[in-house]
């Protein structure tokens, strides 16, 4: 199993990695990313190289080692050619366009790529795997472009910008500056790795890019789940909501694990609650009917879906989540490169695992539970700004002023930000259409049927960046809600929370700019600051 040792390194031997060992590690950077293989992966490898060696002096065609790559592979080299057939193969395919990878990115496609070859069955040597792992600890980063891949044949053209960063060619992000990848390489007193026969077609046939994203993805989605069920705790007492819908009766009665799960979060949030209310308190206080036939409620018995079906809602991305990160359990550790050699049986054989559909899947199915978050917290911020359903709450959360108050009438409040909030709902809703369904026929046909698993993680990302803004907006508004109703009433949860969003926003008294509140709440979410004030110390 990977796993952390005492001396603070992740060991690699390609079967135990998880993806959030994958996120923590590339999330922290620095001394955080130290990463090594394991003593095991280190013998596989060797064993696999020397299978590869005998196969070249007995001359056999080796796809892409002694082959040309795609539908070149009719055209047979010899051996002594084999090795700048490798550094034309990472050269060719540097034609990826759009932002760079952001580092965190870089970094798990590092570990994971290095993981999969940690398996033994892709011939290459320990040293150019051990290599790749330096820069990651050294912090050399390789620059790559966002756009580029089908997710076939692997994350060719992404993972080309890492294996150029590993021989020296084009720019890397060397602690923090872009420079040279050889000057970056000199500095730390590496020398560009000289590729041998197989290890660049090694090095960039898989699907590390695309998983990079999704791990991240998934881990920043667990995050937003959280903080889901977080507003809901402080919606419910904003609007002074019936919790008896979290009752776990309720949720027994139809088990989906994250529906559960997410119920059981929103019960602990609100422990210790006096503005929240169950149905016995409306039960207790309601008029009674006295022998009347009719009798007009004053105030309703059970909330907006929104409010009762938040754990519904929520339980589906927490369902999603447990699905897509097994699987991208089994992706990570993987052999994803081709062809692969089977040392045990001295055989060679050329497959497709470098086809990324499973990611695929993962990520269209993920970016769209994640989306509803924002439409449930969007509807959720509705009620909440609205004099007709908030009961009792000024309209869009002004603070009251009396008639003669020289600002009676000129503020707004919380008008704009909703506005906001829907806008950044329909933009996130709007990503959600499947991207693994629009297959491509690319190189003359010969990846003829394409995953496109590394657009749809790339959109995951941006979903989840999309929801963080509503969710962030939110926060804001109940936070300002909460005080209104009175904070000492809150759950000590609540409170906790409502503390930490006040050291970086006041109290709305009057209409000013909120832009900066929501980048800095939104960065609360993100670094789960949020959850570790609300009780949780782990990701839920």
């Amino acid at each position: 199993m990977s796993h952390v040792p005492t001396a603070g390194y992740l060991e690699l031997d390609g079967a135990g990695l998880s993806p959030h060992a994958v996120a923590a590690s590339a999330r922290r950077g620095g001394d955080g990313a130290r990463v090594r293989l394991g003593a095991g992966a280190v013998e596989r490898m060797r064993a696999s190289v020397a299978l590869k060696d005998s196969l070249l002096a007995r001359e056999v065609p080796i796809y892409a080692v002694t082959t040309g790559f795609g539908d070149s592979c009719v055209r047979q080299i010899s051996p002594d050619k084999a090795h700048e057939l490798q550094r034309n193969l990472v050269l060719y395919h540097l034609n990826g366009v759009g932002p760079a990878a952001v580092p965190a990115v870089a970094r798990a496609a590092m570990i994971i790529r290095a993981n999969a070859l940690a398996k033994g069955a892709s011939a290459i040597r320990p040293g150019t795997v051990s290599a790749l792992l330096e820069c990651l600890e050294r912090d050399i980063l390789p620059l790559i472009p966002e756009r580029g891949s089908v997710g076939a044949s692997g994350d060719l053209v992404p993972l080309c910008y890492l294996a150029a960063a590993l021989i020296g060619e084009g720019q890397v992000l060397h602690r923090g500056t872009v420079r040279p990848a050889r000057d970056g390489l000199r500095e730390e007193g590496l020398e560009p790795v000289r590729l041998a026969p197989k290890e660049g077609i090694a090095l960039i046939n898989g699907t590390s890019f695309a998983a990079a994203y999704a791990v991240i993805a998934a881990w920043d989605a667990r995050e937003l789940a959280f903080v889901a069920e977080l507003a809901t705790a402080m919606t419910l007492e904003a609007l002074h909501g019936n919790a008896s819908a979290l009752h776990p009766f309720v949720h027994a009665a139809k088990p989906h694990p994250g529906q559960v799960r997410s119920a059981g979060v929103v019960r602990t949030l609100l422990a210790g609650s006096k503005l929240a209310t169950s149905f016995d308190d409306i039960l207790v206080r309601r008029e009674k009917l006295a022998g009347r036939s009719y009798l007009q409620l004053n105030e309703k018995i059970q909330d907006t879906y929104s409010v009762r079906c938040a754990p519904q809602v929520i339980g589906i991305a927490r369902d999603t989540l447990d699905w897509a990160e097994d699987w991208l359990t089994t992706e990570i550790n993987s052999a994803t490169d081709n062809p692969l050699f089977d040392v045990d049986e001295s055989g060679l054989h050329l497959g497709g695992n470098f086809y990324a559909g499973h990611v695929g899947q993962a990520m269209d199915s993920l970016k769209t539970s994640v989306a509803g978050l924002a439409n449930l917290l969007d509807r959720q911020l509705a009620l909440v700004v609205d004099e007709k359903s908030n009961r009792g709450l000024p309209p869009n959360l002004v603070v009251p002023r009396g008639p003669d108050d020289p600002g009676a009438g000129l503020h707004h409040g919380f008008k704009g930000m909703q506005i906001a909030a829907s806008a950044v709902t329909a933009e996130a809703l709007k990503q959600t259409g499947p991207v693994s369904v629009f297959s491509r026929s690319t190189e003359a046909h010969n990846q003829d049927i394409v995953s496109m698993g590394t657009i749809s993680a790339r959109d995951a990302r941006t979903v989840n960046g999309l929801v963080r803004e509503v969710a962030a907006i939110h926060l804001l508004a109940l936070a300002q809600a909460i005080d209104l109703r009175g904070a000492e009433k809150a759950s000590p949860a609540v409170r906790a929370v409502h503390g930490l969003i006040r050291e970086h926003s006041a109290f709305v008294t009057h209409d000013r700019r909120l832009d900066e509140d929501i980048e800095a709440v939104s960065g609360l979410i993100e670094s789960g600051a949020l959850r570790r004030a609300a009780g949780f110390a782990g990701i839920v």
